[in-house]
């Protein structure tokens, strides 16, 4: 097996699990039947024992397209071959909120020419450490295993191959075979769900559903593709049962190649998901807003008494996401450990309850007007938050090596009063006004004391430090800072400096802070993290207001940005040194960020 760059992916799900799907036509990665779920095929982090499930054509020559049918998550892989033209139609049908099995199509068709393809579906369940039976029938084949059970329907004739199958499949011009992966349920056995009249229905179905959803969307600025690419990416991200969104659908894909930077963002990270929500509701989906909305709610009913939220949940709201590494897999590109679970669940973030109460104020006025109920949890919220602000944390980066006063976390704790107060105002809510107004201000002005260097003329990481960090591009966007203040516009500048001058651009792209500014003791360094470039860039915007160079500038980089994304138009959470994605792959804050980012350019460009 050939080890597929993070970049060479492409992904569909139907919003309960998702696959990634690779240029060459090997799905590398699929977690069944939940996003958090025990992985299927895991190649992407180990080629032997991960699992894959490929289709190519027997005399591969390494020529090979891929792109999204238009307007949906539905994936067309093309290759290029010396005796004709072949295509593989990728695609998760979309199942009602009820129904637990996910199915996933993979319809093989040539266009051109007489083809021979080979197919190998080799399913490792539990991550590589659970067996399986491999039966074979009539209509397919099924794996049997304690993990979970699936079947492979295809009118293709298969044969073992080690523990999965093998099929070699001769197609000439106008012919096609369907491939359905679906899970079964105790001793069901397999059907015969490829026919072609299913698969084409299905096919139409799915493709009307995305086109169904995405004509919701009221963007119609610039780079619209960018942008409804990216909101069909955040609408994949959202896990249908609950309406939470996981902030990406990978694993330990590492931030340094053969670093120990690698972390499981397959859950829903409170801060993550209340800017995702920002950013569906700023283009017209107010319906997802509302579901995630639900979730929010049913997560503060749960709180205990001088209790706050915990950073993140499990798609299904469970509370403890432990974490473990499993010692047996490689990892991708040798980068261990590989984890899953998360420990950060654990943490003190200070920063969460801030962008909860921005989204919760944001969906007030954009879609639907707040409970009174959820309003006395928010009310329990602030109480919690008056009495620990001033607590050192780990900050919105979760770093493990020590509590720090971060200058992010304290203006966040402002932007969770000031939204409380905004609320109350709004919705003439029952609050205790002067005591809020007085701790909005007192935070206030502790940050500007103690985050600001006025020898460097700049916000800093933590109180009283030296370093700069990118989060700092977010006070303007919360409105903490005016975008022209000249504090915010001298931080600015010293950002977009390169890090042999002290700041933390190079080349367009933006680091998220000094690597010598936090000492995490974790082997590696990191690329360049994608979210924080799009900060800049609506950071500047914000400025360009009253400053044209400055939107000039915004622009330059967001374009630029643009090219960073990879063929289909889908981010990493990070660049690396030399133009690679790394970190978990597509992240949903980088997405969120992207629309964020083209929806303020474009106004102020307009």
């Amino acid at each position: 097996m050939r080890r597929t760059p993070i970049e060479d992916h492409g992904i569909v799900g139907d919003m309960r699990t998702s696959a990634l799907v690779g240029m060459e036509g090997s799905i590398d990665w699929l977690c069944y039947p939940h996003f958090d779920s025990p992985s299927v095929f895991g190649a992407l982090l180990d080629p032997e024992r991960g699992g894959h499930f490929r289709i190519a054509p027997r005399h591969d020559v390494g020529r090979h397209k891929q792109w999204y049918w238009p307007d949906t998550n539905v994936l067309v892989t093309r290759f290029l071959c010396n005796e004709g033209m072949g295509e593989l139609f990728d695609f998760m049908p979309i199942s009602s909120r009820d129904e637990a099995r996910s199915s996933l199509v993979r319809q093989l068709h040539v266009v051109r020419g007489k083809l021979r393809f080979e197919v190998d579906c080799q399913p490792r369940f539990d991550y590589g450490r659970a067996g399986h039976e491999t039966e074979i029938g009539e209509h397919g084949a099924i794996f049997r295993s304690d993990a979970c059970n699936l079947a492979l329907a295809t009118p293709a004739s298969l044969e073992r191959s080690g523990p999965g199958v093998r099929s070699e499949v001769v197609l000439e011009e106008g012919e096609s075979v369907a491939f359905v992966l679906q899970g079964l349920e105790g001793e069901q056995l397999c059907e015969p769900w490829a026919d072609p009249e299913r698969v084409e229905w299905l096919f139409e179905a799915t493709v009307d559903y995305w086109r169904s959803w995405l004509s919701s969307c009221t963007y119609t600025g610039r780079w619209r593709e960018q942008v409804r690419r990216s909101a069909l990416v955040l609408k994949l991200l959202t896990y249908e049962p609950t309406g939470a969104i996981v902030a990406a659908p990978t694993t330990s894909l590492p931030e340094s190649i053969g670093g120990a930077r690698n972390w499981d963002y397959r859950y829903t990270w409170i801060r993550d998901a209340a800017f995702t929500l920002y950013g569906l509701l700023r283009i017209g989906f107010t319906e997802e807003a509302a579901r995630f909305m639900e979730w929010i709610e049913a997560r503060c009913h749960e709180l205990e008494e001088g209790n706050s939220l915990r950073i993140a949940y499990g798609i299904d709201g469970r509370h403890h996401l432990p974490e473990e590494t499993l010692d047996h897999l490689e990892g991708y590109r040798g980068s261990r450990p590989v984890r899953i679970g998360n420990d950060a669940y654990e943490q003190l973030q200070l920063d969460t309850t801030g962008a909860l109460l921005d989204s919760v104020y944001l969906f007030n006025k954009y879609g639907t007007a707040i409970s009174y109920g959820f309003w006395t949890e928010l009310r329990r919220l602030i109480d919690w938050i008056e009495e620990n602000w001033q607590r050192d944390d780990e900050g919105i980066w979760e770093v493990r090596s020590g509590r720090r006063p971060f200058v992010y976390s304290k203006v966040m704790c402002w932007v969770a009063v000031d939204r409380a107060l905004r609320l109350a105002e709004k919705r003439s809510f029952p609050a205790d006004r002067r005591r809020w107004e007085a701790l909005r201000d007192r935070i206030y002005e502790d940050v500007m004391e103690h985050g600001w260097d006025a020898k460097r003329e700049t916000f800093v990481q933590a109180y009283d430090g030296e370093h700069l960090d990118a989060s700092s591009l977010i006070m303007p966007l919360v409105f903490f800072v005016s975008p022209n203040d000249p504090r915010m516009l001298s931080t600015l500048d010293a950002i977009q400096r390169s890090p042999r001058e002290g700041g933390l651009m190079e080349s367009g792209l933006v680091y998220r802070y000094v690597p010598e500014a936090i000492d995490d003791e974790i082997e590696g360094r990191e690329g360049s993290f994608n979210m924080c470039t799009f900060w800049l860039v609506e950071a500047l915007t914000r400025a360009g207001h009253v400053d044209r160079p400055r939107l000039d500038r915004a622009r330059l980089l967001f374009e630029q940005m643009l090219s960073y994304s990879n063929h289909l138009g889908l981010y990493a959470e990070q660049t690396g040194p030399c133009g690679e994605a790394l970190g978990n792959f597509p992240q949903a804050f980088t997405h969120l960020a992207l629309i964020s980012a083209a929806y303020n350019l474009d106004r102020a460009l307009g």
